[in-house]
């Protein structure tokens, strides 16, 4: 069946970021296509009002605003906790939310907004839920990265920019390397569960995420630019298309650990291909956000055991002191 007319009857989504952009429209279609969906959202009072127009424009009741501060390491606990609680199943887990080019502010936890919001936020809840994606399975996990990830580059001796110049472009441009070696290391340890794994960039699409950019603001990059800019965007709908096509389509049944440029599987940057990297970065997040401490992760790589002990840097070094204001968009 293509992916234009496939339901997901009985299928549970949980979809971060959803309550405005690409979010908000991937959690319309897919509730237009008969899931159950969980949208996880900071601002509250956004998420009830998404969640409703959804319902009513949709006719599904089952659509649903759930609080998530990816800024906050207890924020994700809490919210994860639920989901188990509550939910029977996770078919599908769209880590969508995100944030762009802000200012240097820290998450809750100490981190660089952007790292901590883009990688380690959705890694911690990713792992947390793996269980019931486990159980549901087969089940699918959607990351949304981006093109920059081509000029990416990762500093494990700074990944929070404590020691270095702060430069907003290239801590945006690690996070989504992060999201791409992430996506390719988690799907080499999903092996044989049933759950897949698949990163994707869905174009330049007109959301919030760009509002730090700076494009709307002075009155000639609203007057001259916008016009201009306004003809190579797509709109949110169009946006969502690429995740919904990665979460529902039946030819991608089984395939994991893939880049996709729009709708288009395309071979990443080659360094979101560096294998160790990617088991490295596993290695340092798990530490960063706790898991290791607690038996987790549920997935391991017996391959790499015995590798990472002289890749890991010391948590103390990589936590920032001050905390900012936390922050939460939609879209890439």
């Amino acid at each position: 069946m293509s992916s234009l007319y496939a339901t997901i009857n009985e299928k549970t989504v949980v979809i971060t970021g959803a309550n405005t952009g690409i979010g908000k429209e991937t959690a319309r279609e897919l509730a237009r296509r008969g899931g159950r969906i969980i949208m996880g959202c900071r601002d509250m009072e956004k998420c009830e009002a998404a969640a409703k127009e959804i319902r009513g424009k949709t006719l599904n009741p089952h659509v649903y605003a759930r609080r998530l501060d990816l800024a906050s390491m207890k924020s994700i606990r809490e919210f994860a906790e639920r989901i188990k609680q509550e939910e029977p199943r996770v078919d599908i887990l769209i880590n969508n939310a995100g944030v762009m080019r802000c200012p240097q502010w820290k998450t809750d936890d100490g981190f660089d907004m952007q790292f901590g919001v883009n990688h380690l936020g959705h890694f911690l809840l990713t792992n947390l839920l793996l269980d019931k994606l486990k159980e549901s399975a087969p089940s699918r996990v959607i990351n949304l990265a981006s093109l920059a990830h081509i000029v990416g580059k990762l500093d494990f001796e700074d990944l929070n920019w404590e020691r270095k110049k702060f430069d907003t472009k290239q801590a945006y441009c690690q996070s989504k390397l992060a999201n791409v070696l992430f996506t390719r290391e988690l799907a080499k340890r999903l092996q044989g569960t049933g759950v897949t794994v698949n990163a994707v960039h869905p174009g330049v699409v007109a959301t919030e995420l760009g509002r730090h950019t700076g494009l709307h603001q002075s009155q000639f990059s609203s007057s001259l630019l916008s016009p201009f800019f306004s003809l190579l965007v797509k709109s949110p709908e169009h946006g969502a298309q690429p995740s919904v096509y990665l979460a529902v389509s039946e030819e991608l049944e089984g395939v994991t650990g893939r880049y996709y440029d729009v709708m288009t599987e395309k071979e990443p940057a080659p360094q979101a291909l560096d294998d160790e990297a990617a088991c490295r970065l596993w290695e340092v997040s798990s530490r960063l956000v706790g898991l290791e401490h607690e038996g987790q992760p549920s997935v391991s790589n017996p391959s790499a055991e015995g590798q990472n002990k002289a890749a890991q840097t010391n948590p103390a070094q990589t936590l920032g002191q001050n905390v900012g204001p936390a922050v939460s968009t939609v879209g890439l």
